[in-house]
C-alpha cells in the first residue's frame, strides 16, 4: 500500500508545520551570529580570531550532529530524532544568550550547531515519507524555502536589537530569540506522529519477521558504505559539495563585495538581502513543481544552468560601482537572477530519500548532505586566497562556476526516483531499474 495513504491530512499539516518552523530556527541560528561578532567581541573581550572559532566550530558541529542525528533517525525513529535535535538546538540557543565568556559561549554555539544539522536529516526524511509522494519536490522546496525566513527573521531582529539595546543586551536578546520560540515547538511534535514505514518495520525487525537479509544487516552507518549504497552516498556528496561550493563562494563574500569594494552602504544591503531571501524562496517552491513534474535530474539541471548564468552575470555587473539606488544597479539583478537558481538543495532532500530503503534512509540522506557540506566549506578558506592571489574579490568568486559545474556533470550519475512510492521492505538495489 501507497504510504501517504496511512497519514490524515492533520498528521501531515503537523509534520509540515514542523518542519517549516524547524528550518526557519535552523537557519535564525546559523546566520544570527554573523550580525552580532562585533558586539560580542567588544562585551566579552573576544579576539577576532576566536570569534572565527566560534563560527567554525559551530558549522563543524552541525556536520557532526547531522550525521549523528541522520543515524538516531534509524534507531529510534525519525519524530525522537527531531525532539532531541529540537531540545539541544533550544537549550545551546538560550545558553548562549547567557554566556559570560569566550569558552562558555564556544560551548553552548556547539551545542547549538549539534541540534541544527539534526534537523535537517530526520526532518526531511520524515516530512517525505509522510508527504505525498507524487508532490515530495513541492514540500521538500517548501521547507528549504524557510531558510529565506530564517535569513531575513536573523536580519530583522539583530537589526531593531542592535538599534534599541546596548551591545550586550541586543547580541544576547538575538540569540536568545533562537531558542524561546522552539519550546513552542514542542507542542507541534507532541503531535506529530511517528513514520509508520520505520514503525512497521522495526515491529518486523523485533519481531524476527524481515527477509534474512535484512536481519543479518549491520548498523545504518555501516550499511550505507557498502554496494550501491556507497556508490550514491559518493556520488550524491560530490553534488552536494558542488553546490556548497557555488553557493557559498557568493553568499559569503557578496556583501563584502557590495559594501567594500563598490561603495553600497549598509540599507541598501540590507534591503538587497531581504529582496533576495523573498526570490530565493519562490524559486525554491517553484523548483519543486518542477520537480515532481518533470523529475529530480531536470529541475537541478536547469536550476544550475540558470545558475550559472547568474555567477557569469555577477562577474560581468560586478565591475560597477553602486549607482545609489540598487533598482539600477546590474549587480543587483545579477545577484537575484543567481538567487533564484539556487533551488537544487531543495531537491536534494527528496531525491536522496528516494535512493535508500527505510531502515538506513535517515543516516544515508543526513550523511551524504552533511559530508557534502563538508567538502564545500573549503570555499570560505579559498575565495580570500585566490582574491589575495588574482588581486580582484570578485573574479576570486567565481570559483563558484567550478563547484556548479563539478555538482551539473554528477547528476547524470544517479538513477531518476521521481514519483517512487516508499514500502516497508526495499532493496538498496530497487532504483537499478530506474
Amino acid at each position: 500500500m501507497d504510504q501517504e495513504l496511512t497519514y490524515t491530512k492533520r498528521e501531515r499539516s503537523f509534520v509540515t508545520w514542523s518542519a517549516i518552523l524547524g528550518y526557519s530556527f535552523d537557519f535564525y541560528n546559523l546566520i544570527v551570529l554573523a550580525f552580532l561578532l562585533v558586539p560580542i567581541q567588544k562585551t566579552l573581550n573576544v579576539t577576532l580570531a576566536q570569534t572565527g572559532l566560534i563560527v567554525g566550530m559551530t558549522l563543524a558541529a552541525s556536520v557532526l550532529g547531522g550525521i549523528l542525528f541522520g543515524w538516531v533517525g534509524d534507531r529510534i525513529g525519525r519524530k525522537n530524532a527531531l525532539l532531541w535535535t529540537l531540545l539541544l538546538l533550544a537549550v545551546g540557543s538560550i545558553m548562549s544568550a547567557l554566556a559570560w565568556d569566550f569558552a562558555s559561549l564556544l560551548t553552548f554555539r556547539i551545542l547549538t550547531g549539534i541540534g541544527v544539522g539534526g534537523e535537517w536529516g530526520a526532518g526531511m526524511v520524515l516530512l517525505n515519507e509522510v508527504w505525498d509522494s507524487r508532490r515530495r519536490g513541492v514540500g521538500s522546496g517548501l521547507v528549504q524555502s524557510m531558510s529565506s525566513a530564517g535569513t531575513a527573521m536573523a536580519s530583522i531582529v539583530a537589526t531593531v536589537a542592535l538599534t534599541y539595546f546596548d551591545q550586550e543586551t541586543a547580541w544576547r536578546i538575538a540569540l536568545g530569540v533562537g531558542g524561546l520560540p522552539l519550546l513552542l515547538m514542542l507542542f507541534v511534535r507532541s503531535r506529530m506522529p511517528e513514520s509508520r514505514l520505520w514503525q512497521e518495520f522495526k515491529r518486523r525487525k523485533d519481531a524476527g519477521e524481515l527477509p534474512p537479509e535484512k536481519l543479518q544487516q549491520s548498523t545504518p552507518l555501516v550499511e550505507v558504505f557498502k554496494g550501491v549504497s556507497l556508490r550514491y552516498l559518493v556520488i550524491g556528496t560530490i553534488i552536494t559539495g558542488g553546490y556548497i561550493i557555488a553557493y557559498q563562494c557568493i553568499s559569503i563574500f557578496m556583501p563584502t563585495l557590495i559594501l567594500r569594494d563598490l561603495g553600497a552602504d549598509l540599507a541598501a544591503l540590507r534591503n538587497i538581502t531581504l529582496i533576495f531571501a523573498a526570490v530565493s524562496a519562490v524559486g525554491m517552491i517553484g523548483a519543486g513543481y518542477i520537480s515532481d513534474a518533470f523529475g529530480r535530474r531536470r529541475a537541478i539541471i536547469l536550476s544550475t544552468v540558470v545558475g550559472i548564468v547568474g555567477l557569469l552575470a555577477i562577474h560581468w555587473a560586478g565591475g560597477q560601482h553602486y549607482p545609489g539606488n540598487y533598482w539600477t544597479w546590474g549587480l543587483f539583478w545579477a545577484y537575484l537572477l543567481w538567487g533564484f537558481a539556487q533551488t537544487s538543495i531543495g531537491q536534494f532532500g527528496p531525491w536522496f530519500a528516494e535512493l535508500y530503503p527505510v531502515e538506513i534512509r535517515s543516516t544515508a540522506t543526513s550523511t551524504i548532505f552533511n559530508l557534502g557540506r563538508l567538502v564545500g566549506s573549503v570555499a570560505p578558506y579559498v575565495v580570500p586566497v585566490l582574491a589575495v592571489s588574482l588581486g580582484s574579490l570578485r573574479d576570486a568568486m567565481m570559483l563558484g562556476v567550478a563547484g556548479a559545474l563539478i555538482s551539473l556533470v554528477f547528476v547524470f550519475f544517479l538513477p531518476e526516483t521521481v514519483g517512487r512510492t516508499f514500502a516497508v521492505i526495499e532493496g538498496k538495489e530497487r532504483t537499478e531499474a530506474a
